[in-house]
């Protein structure tokens, strides 16, 4: 009876961390209470117990959000490694390291993960039936341990060389524009010319107004004038398309636009270096084997798409 109660302590105390992570990370109770699929009432009833045990106060609520205080701070942090040390010990004890079995959260760029990393999950799904993946397509950078992500992809130099990472090939940017564009406003032969070009901006890219571009003696910053930006690739390779003017972006995002004679490149002479795409996970000690499967199968594959 003691050992039951015991444990009964210990799952109740587990609920109260997931439930108050699931605070932090969604910003309130009610979306918390969504998440978990329990009642609002539930939610509170575990964070408030969850303080009366620990006599102190996790969370600052107000009528906007919900904030960590500084003895939270450091709980939460604590209450995710614990957490994760479970995740590991139960996907061990399911199997998870000997076959390739559970849920895969992966992330990419948007346009990179809709043209080449969707046919190629397809078929990893088709020979992989135990798994299951996430799929996170976003251009803006995703921390892949707040958010919990297992692969990430990506392009540029990597900011932390700890991280397990394999190399799947490179891309170039692109300038390029519509034929009636250049037919209009002629095309520009030089990095000077720009400045008399209407150029269409991407907030990804292009916050300062400048674009980078290769000169024998080093890197240049060229000034650009952008009567319009935009948030979404998408909606710069349109405007492109539709002749707003000259756009810079990656070379996969328009080659089916340049193949097609639907836009065309220019000043290919100062195109800066080629930058790196890796793809990297991030478990630091023992790797899942449905990670080292989705590595070994996508690696090669994206290779060969990415290829010259």
């Amino acid at each position: 009876m003691i050992i039951f109660l015991w444990s009964g302590i210990i799952m109740d105390r587990l609920d109260a961390m997931t439930t108050l992570l699931a605070v932090v990370e969604t910003g309130s109770f009610s979306a918390a209470a969504r998440k978990l699929r329990v009642p609002v009432t539930t939610v509170s009833r575990r964070v408030a117990e969850l303080e009366a045990h620990l006599r102190t106060k996790l969370l600052q609520r107000t009528t906007r959000k919900v904030t960590l205080t500084d003895a939270g701070a450091p709980y939460v942090l604590a209450c995710r490694k614990v957490l994760e040390q479970i995740g590991e010990a139960e996907r061990m004890a399911a199997g998870e390291y000997q076959s390739p079995r559970g849920e895969l959260t992966v992330t990419a760029p948007l346009v990179f993960g809709r043209m080449h990393l969707v046919p190629v999950m397809v078929e990893f799904m088709a020979q992989f039936v135990d798994v299951r993946l996430n799929c996170r397509f976003n251009d803006r950078v995703l921390d892949m341990q707040d958010e919990r992500i297992d692969l990430a992809v990506r392009i540029g130099q990597l900011p932390d060389s700890s991280r397990r990472a394999r190399r799947i090939g490179t891309i170039r940017r692109v300038v390029c524009a519509s034929p009636d564009y250049l037919v209009r406003r002629g095309e520009p032969r030089t990095l000077a010319e720009l400045e008399t070009h209407e150029c269409v901006g991407f907030h990804g890219f292009d916050p300062a107004g400048q674009w980078l571009f290769a000169r024998p003696e080093g890197l240049a910053v060229v000034p650009i004038r952008s009567r319009i930006m935009f948030d979404a690739i998408e909606s710069v390779i349109d405007a492109g398309i539709a002749g707003a003017g000259l756009i810079r972006v990656f070379c996969y995002h328009v080659r089916p636009a340049l193949r097609s004679g639907l836009l065309r490149e220019v000043l290919s002479d100062f195109a800066p270096a080629s930058l790196p795409v890796h793809i990297l996970h991030s478990h630091d000690d023992m790797v899942p084997h449905k990670v080292r499967a989705f590595i070994d199968f996508c690696v090669p594959r994206l290779q060969a798409r990415l290829a010259p």
